[in-house]
């Protein structure tokens, strides 16, 4: 009788001990995975946070930029719709001072690295000065200055031609280069003249600007 309650107390203490082990098994597994939980939300509501705090700074920056866009539409507006531009032209009509200001700028600073546009032009100038027309020569770098720039600044095109007239002609070049829509650096200017006597040939080492487009690049930003 005593061995029985003997066998049966260490029974009781066996089940005993195997629930106590049991029940810190569960409580220990709880508790890392709270832990493993916990830092998992803390993580994930941290990356949400940084992400609601972006997606605010962008919508702010895009009410800003419609705000900028209204304000430029009517700046843009008042520069173009004068009753005369700034040459003193009529902004409507097609003599040489004629034309909006927004052509003006353009043609006075042209986007494109575009030569023989350019080359047409002197040839104009020149002929409207009675002179005789020997050469023009420079770099055509279309294909190279075929980029645009987020930070675009004036970029020369160094030119030279070579003319033959009176020394009033030659001197008008000059004056008509100066007061050019288009600036007209010019840099040095060699003359000598002809056989005959009655003309003169001048060398004009001179160049002109561009400036590239300005790019637009819309930038996407990984949220980490």
């Amino acid at each position: 009788m005593a061995k029985t309650a003997s066998f049966t107390k260490r029974a009781l203490i066996s089940k005993a001990n195997s629930t106590m082990v049991i029940a810190t098994g569960i409580a220990a597994f709880i508790f890392v995975f709270s832990l493993v939980a916990s830092k998992s939300l803390f993580n994930q509501a941290s990356y949400q946070n940084k992400v609601i705090a972006q997606k605010k700074k962008a919508l702010s920056t895009i009410k800003s930029d419609i705000s900028a866009v209204d304000s430029l539409k009517e700046s843009y507006r008042s520069f173009v719709e004068t009753p005369r531009n700034a040459l003193g032209g009529n902004p409507t009509g097609t003599g040489k001072l004629d034309g909006d200001n927004a052509k003006i700028v353009l043609d006075a600073l042209p986007s494109k690295y575009d030569f023989p546009a350019l080359a047409t032009s002197l040839e104009n100038l020149i002929s409207s000065q009675g002179l005789e027309i020997q050469a023009i020569s420079g770099t055509d770098e279309e294909v190279q200055q075929s980029q645009s720039s987020e930070s675009p600044a004036p970029v020369p095109i160094p030119f030279q031609i070579r003319v033959s007239g009176s020394f009033d002609g030659i001197k008008n070049l000059i004056g008509v280069f100066e007061r050019s829509i288009r600036p007209i650096q010019v840099n040095k200017v060699d003359m000598s003249a002809e056989a005959n006597g009655n003309n003169l040939t001048a060398l004009i080492d001179a160049q002109t600007f561009y400036q590239p487009e300005k790019s637009l690049k819309i930038k996407t930003e990984v949220v980490k």
